[in-house]
């Protein structure tokens, strides 16, 4: 158990046992030193558990997505560059909906390619 989760553990002890949070603050900080919860991270655990959480993992986050250099776009990049030698990075990443620079990646490193003469070639590795 790594030592984040292992104070959360704690805290849900301390909750469980029926402490308020100011004494479970108390208690972790003697066990944990520096390494304890702030008082904000401690009273924030203690309103959730109030609110009837009970998992410890954390909750998933919204936002942009890893990456769009997936399995299924790397087969969309070579079946568009095999059928259209001269088509521009701006143009694949335009009709696939991802950024360029995902494109020209995918490109050179996935595909070991490169551009010469507004044509793309495989690169010789020598």
């Amino acid at each position: 158990m790594d030592g984040g989760n292992e104070r959360c553990v704690a805290i849900t002890f301390c909750f469980k046992a029926g402490l308020s949070a100011t004494e479970a603050l108390v208690l972790v900080q003697k066990a944990y030193g520096n390494e304890a919860l702030n008082r904000l991270n401690v009273f924030r655990w203690y309103s959730q558990f109030r609110d009837g959480r009970e998992l410890l993992e954390n909750d998933e986050r919204c936002g942009r997505p890893e990456s769009t250099r997936s399995e299924v776009n790397i087969a969309a990049v070579v079946d568009l560059v095999k059928n259209y030698r001269q088509i521009a990075s701006r143009m694949i990443a335009e009709s696939l909906n991802i950024p360029k620079t995902v494109v020209l990646r995918i490109l050179k490193e996935d595909l070991g390619k490169r551009k010469l003469c507004a044509r793309w070639f495989h690169t010789l590795n020598t």
